[in-house]
């Protein structure tokens, strides 16, 4: 069978589950609340992620509650700590489906995280949504991605880093946690920095444990390894670990200006218990930020910080919106969407019913979920402010096409050539 039939049969409405090959552990009644799941970790390393991720799914499905539910019904959410435990994960997951019942899940933030729970998504015929950025490589009919692929994030980032308007550099430093998602991101552009002519001699790879805290090294090994060109430092550490590294580049005076860091995984969120003034300047690729001007982000933002000041949150009136809060509220509002259509909280009936719907998002961009289970979305780079916020200095025009390829679907077929699936993102709009 072609790829585009097999795509295609993955947003299809379940043929499986239809042939009775799949169990309906999560079926639900057609009355009374709506359960759904909230899978993230509230202790641990990944807690300074994703508790924000928690709190945007509570406050949005509170709103949802507020102006008559879904299908009339109110919306009963679950939330378990899997406690950045990965097999926990997919224990709580199971939980989920099968005890409690919940029509669906927002969860997630690692790709260890999420390559736990999948195959419990796949033999329980759940929904999975997944607000993260992440490697590529998967493409299943039980997840919605509503995070960035690496063409939405990394790809851009790393070329907008070799042009001139980015600073031209020659050389990078490539420091991650060591899990699935930086090594096969690295793998990734390491592909595409060879395509564009750069050695593995200007390329250096580096890994750290979750929870790591001491970078004085690893900095010091940064300055070093700048001294033989332009350099940059592309950082996919997660969790905690982001703090110690931040403070060890003030600590060594490594300025952007010498050797500026662009994180995939730093937001808001993290840079909040940070004194970011010797930070300035460094850079974070996403797909929102909290300084982005419109309407809807307004809306947005005002709408958390009332919730937070509600519910006495930590952090009061210093609390943050950042991107994977965005794709959540964006997720959780379009599975809304979705079963208003099917009129139905049916897993198949819902995955139909998903393809296709669009959101005016904070961003200020209107996002579409694609056929391919991944939502079109615009591409942003953020320069560090010194009150811990960004300046957008470089964005697409238009929302991008996602392009993962997947194992899953895809059978014997091999992956296509990493470079030639870059779509263009010479249509760039420069940031006044």
């Amino acid at each position: 069978m072609k790829r585009r039939s097999l795509l295609k049969l993955g947003s299809m409405s379940g043929a499986l589950a239809l042939a009775g090959k799949v169990p309906f552990a999560n079926a639900q009644t057609n009355s009374g609340p709506i359960k759904v799941g909230i899978l993230h970790s509230l202790s641990g390393t990944m807690a300074i992620s994703e508790t924000s991720l928690k709190d945007t799914a509570l406050m949005t499905i509170s709103d949802i509650n507020k102006s008559g539910g879904v299908m009339g019904r109110q919306i009963q959410p679950v939330v378990v700590d899997p406690a950045s435990n990965w097999p926990l994960f997919a224990e709580k997951a199971r939980q989920l489906l099968t005890q409690d019942k919940v029509a669906c899940v927002f969860g997630c933030w690692t790709s260890v995280s999420r390559k736990s729970v999948l195959p419990v998504f796949e033999e329980l015929n759940g929904l999975l949504y997944y607000p993260v950025q992440y490697e590529g490589e998967e493409m299943s009919r039980n997840v919605f991605y509503t995070g960035a692929a690496p063409n939405q994030q990394a790809i851009p980032a790393v070329e907008y880093l070799m042009s001139s308007e980015g600073g031209g550099a020659k050389r990078f430093f490539l420091l991650g946690t060591d899990y699935v998602y930086p090594r096969t991101t690295n793998k990734i552009l390491r592909a595409f920095l060879h395509s564009k002519g750069v050695q593995d001699a200007d390329i250096q790879e580096v890994y750290t444990p979750f929870g790591h805290s001491d970078y004085q090294t690893i900095v010091a090994n940064i300055k070093t390894f700048s001294q033989g060109g332009k350099t940059t430092v592309v950082s996919t550490i997660n969790g905690d670990s982001n703090v110690p590294f931040y403070k060890e580049l003030g600590n060594q005076g490594l300025k952007a200006t010498d050797v500026p860091v662009v994180a995939f995984s730093v937001g808001e969120e993290e840079l909040r218990g940070i004194d970011t003034k010797p930070l300035v300047g460094h850079l974070a690729a996403w797909n929102y930020f909290m300084s982005v001007k419109g309407p809807n982000n307004t809306s947005f933002k005002e709408e958390f910080a009332s919730y937070v000041k509600a519910q006495s949150l930590p952090g009061g009136a210093k609390r943050v919106t950042n991107d994977p809060m965005e794709a959540t509220f964006v997720g959780i509002h379009m599975w809304k969407q979705a079963v208003e259509k099917a009129k139905s909280t049916d897993v198949d009936k819902v995955r139909v019913a998903m393809i296709g719907q669009k959101f005016a998002a904070p961003s200020g961009f209107t996002l579409e979920m694609d056929g391919n289970h991944h939502l079109h979305k615009p591409v942003m780079i953020g320069e560090i402010r010194g009150d811990g916020q960004f300046n957008v200095v470089w964005k697409t025009k238009t929302a991008v096409r996602a392009q993962p390829w997947s194992p899953y679907i895809a059978g014997n077929e091999s992956k296509p050539d990493v470079v030639s699936s870059i779509p263009s993102f010479l249509r760039r709009a420069r940031v006044a």
